[in-house]
């Protein structure tokens, strides 16, 4: 018997489905929709417009855009709205509701008739959030990318949200530029609504996000505010009725060979450490573990091929501009699973033969002239982080990825603020800053604070770059050596929390090491000594996160809401 469609899907219980249908449409031709509409497939749209979220100004727009398409194609679209999260407006941080908003997309999903659904999301954790929720839902799905905002122009030097952002705070921070110079740049990094316009989270779930085949071919890189931008969000309401039609569900399209992609391109663009947090939590919905030493393994033969910031110069507009993800999955063709089912019903490999031969572009580097020569992330281990460790080694400093110095410990964000920038703070650029209690439980939901200011009396010296140590997380617009996600996180007593001022620790990229140089022996005392109490709450969402929450090599996400059983690693 075939499963109930449209409007007579997921019937509220009254005892009498037939009641509880006759019901249904009686309130909803309260609207003033008529039989022949309400007996159309029905497609779902998440609205995650907000006036706390710039990065999504433009989801009017794409919903109208959405809903044309939708009827275009015979479809009825349903709008419907969610939580949004913006990285800059969420308090503690935006990672802290990622599961939250995850819950929200999945039960509405899941509690509303609709036979497939469009996900508008662009800001950082907006898309991992839906996709998790939506992988866990398991109804025809498709992303629709907000969109990368414009660049601005400050002195007549080009720049763009946030890499900029933070370039200039640092020069601001090292009293290289005045007060009003940065109120000035203050105008122009952000030149209209959209997404960050570098390589940060936003753009690297993007480009994920096609990589995995949830988009539209095409859409992760037309900037927020253009007419393509708009195209793709027809387009994507148009397949949205197609892949209700042909129950194409997301279990289809999120594959291990899928997901393998996704990784390929995280290397080779550079992409955001946090992508690797995400990827692993959407696969953990879908019964797969992501291998971070397969990933490592596979970072050794994929290099950086795009050149954008952090990693690179160029901003999204130019990505796009030089063909966007088709230039780049072109080039990597040789190192994908091209079988990969898409949300168009086609495979990724079909896919990029549909987008011809190319054409000569400068963004977008040939694997024989890469921008690093290795994969954007590299994964470390050692007795520092027995669970793992990340590094974004092509925005690192090459002098300082081989390097032993002495820890210069803060025990948490508010003893950073406290004695960062004191001139009595004993610190030079050959030490190592450890940042502890940032991880999933620690701060509570593991802050993109990795990204360690260099000490002000350091930064008016002239360094620009000093090795960063903590279990929390940095905005893939961030830039330097700075070592994440070191699991198990110091709140939970991993070896994090027993390293104490003066000790030596080495890094080194090359040999994929973070280590304490410390015994096995004295680390036991030090534990035995200063035993950790994990963080409890009495109450609220706070208390389920705390109670909850993986560890980063896990994806930070609740346990409860990872597929009841491990069927798989990847790649396979």
């Amino acid at each position: 018997m075939d499963k109930p469609t449209g409007l007579r899907k997921g019937l509220t219980s009254y005892g009498d489905q037939g009641f509880s249908l006759f019901l249904r449409k009686a309130f909803i031709k309260g609207a003033g929709y008529t039989d022949s509409a309400l007996d159309r497939p029905v497609v779902g749209i998440a609205n995650t417009g907000s006036a706390y979220n710039p990065c999504h100004g433009n989801a009017p727009q794409l919903i109208e855009a959405v809903k044309r398409g939708v009827m275009l194609a015979g479809g009825l679209p349903m709008e419907f709205p969610t939580i949004s999260i913006h990285e800059s407006f969420a308090a503690p941080t935006s990672m802290y509701l990622r599961n939250l908003m995850s819950m929200d997309t999945e039960e509405m999903v899941r509690a509303q008739p609709m036979d497939a659904v469009v996900l508008i999301g662009g800001c950082d954790k907006t898309v991992p959030a839906q996709l998790m929720g939506a992988a866990s839902a398991g109804i025809p799905t498709i992303q629709l990318i907000t969109g990368s905002m414009l660049t601005g122009s400050h002195r007549s030097e080009r720049v763009g949200a946030c890499t900029d952002c933070r370039r200039y705070w640092g020069k601001f921070r090292a009293s290289e530029i005045d007060e009003d110079e940065v109120a000035d740049v203050n105008n122009q990094l952000v030149a209209s609504v959209g997404t960050c316009s570098v390589m940060g989270t936003a753009s690297t779930m993007a480009c994920i996000a096609e990589a995995l085949g949830m988009t539209m071919p095409g859409g992760a890189s037309p900037p927020a505010v253009t007419a393509d931008r708009i195209r793709i969000a027809e387009q994507t309401g148009t397949q949205a009725v197609q892949m209700a039609r042909d129950r194409l569900t997301i279990d289809k399209v999120l594959t291990p060979a899928a997901f393998e992609n996704a990784m390929r391109v995280l290397l080779a663009i550079g992409g955001s450490t946090n992508g690797i947090v995400h990827l692993t939590a959407i696969a953990g919905r879908m019964g797969l573990e992501i291998d971070l030493a397969a990933l490592d393994r596979m970072g050794r033969d994929t290099p950086v091929l795009l050149d954008l910031k952090p990693s690179g110069q160029h901003y999204m507009e130019d990505f796009h501009h030089a063909g966007g993800m088709a230039t780049l999955l072109r080039e990597l063709k040789p190192l994908l699973r091209l079988d990969a089912m898409t949300v168009t019903g086609r495979t990724l490999g079909e896919e990029i033969e549909r987008h011809g031969a190319g054409f000569k572009q400068d963004v977008v580097r040939p694997i024989a002239n890469p921008i690093y020569p290795q994969g954007g992330i590299a994964v470390l281990r050692g007795n520092l982080a027995p669970g793992g460790a990340i590094i974004k080694q092509s925005a690192a400093d090459p002098q300082l990825m081989e390097h032993e110095g002495r820890a210069v410990v803060f025990e948490n964000t508010e003893d950073l603020l406290t004695r960062i920038d004191s001139d009595d703070l004993d610190v030079t650029a050959q030490d190592v800053l450890v940042l502890k209690n940032i991880g999933p439980k620690g701060a509570p939901g593991m802050p993109e604070a990795g990204y360690i200011p260099i000490p002000r009396k350091l930064a008016r010296a002239g360094v620009k770059d000093i090795v960063r140590i903590s279990d929390g997380r940095m905005s893939g617009t961030a830039f330097g050596t700075i070592v994440l996600h070191v699991t198990p996180e110091s709140a939970v007593g991993g070896p994090l929390a027993y390293v104490r001022n003066g000790d030596r620790i080495r890094l080194s990229v090359r040999d994929r090491e973070i280590a304490l140089l410390v015994t096995d022996e004295e680390l036991a005392r030090r534990a035995k000594e200063s035993p950790v109490t994990a963080p409890t709450a009495e109450r609220g969402y706070l208390k389920l996160f705390l109670q909850s929450v993986t560890q980063a090599d896990q994806g930070v996400d609740f346990d409860f809401l990872r597929a009841a059983g491990m069927n798989g690693k990847v790649p396979e």
